[in-house]
């Protein structure tokens, strides 16, 4: 395992196309759907940065801000935006696609937390992130600022 990795060694994007298996009795991603391909490519993004198998320990808040319809394309981006000693949080950003048109638009974000483990399944140590470019450590930096205003907002919402 190297020392460090780049924020640009962990992005991930992978895509799926909703089809019914995957949809409501509307013809829209069911949540349940689109959590699991989150947390998949959350996962890969953990991976390919800490060269190590890695497990979900927790994800934050989830607000589906639009829905996917039958047919579009799901696009799931990730990437580690900050470490620990054998944890990575990574960003998790969800667009609908029409194949069609080439339309985009945002449908949820969230911010996961996973722990590098070892041969045994223990917790093991993870790279020191490093953002090399202006570019990356702009991202670094939205997800960091991102991740505290969505705590904000649900502390908001339940602070009575």
């Amino acid at each position: 395992m190297a020392d460090s990795a780049t924020l640009s060694d962990s992005h991930t994007e992978m895509t799926e196309l909703l089809l019914p298996n995957d949809t409501n009795n509307l013809g829209r991603a069911l949540g349940g759907a689109v959590l699991h391909w989150m947390d998949i490519c959350g996962a890969i993004a953990g991976m390919r940065f800490a060269s190590r198998q890695v497990v979900t320990a927790s994800m934050d808040h989830v607000d589906f801000i639009t829905p996917i319809e039958m047919g579009e394309v799901a696009v799931v981006e990730g990437y580690v935006f900050n470490t620990g000693h054998t944890s990575l949080d990574v960003k998790v950003d969800v667009r609908a696609e029409n194949p069609r048109t080439g339309d985009e638009r945002r449908t949820t974000t969230s911010y996961f937390t996973f722990v590098a483990l070892d041969e045994r399944g223990e917790p093991a140590s993870v790279p020191e992130l490093e953002c090399p470019t202006a570019a990356e450590e702009a991202l670094r930096e939205e997800a960091v600022e991102g991740r505290r205003e969505q705590l904000e907002e649900v502390v908001a919402r339940y602070d009575l």
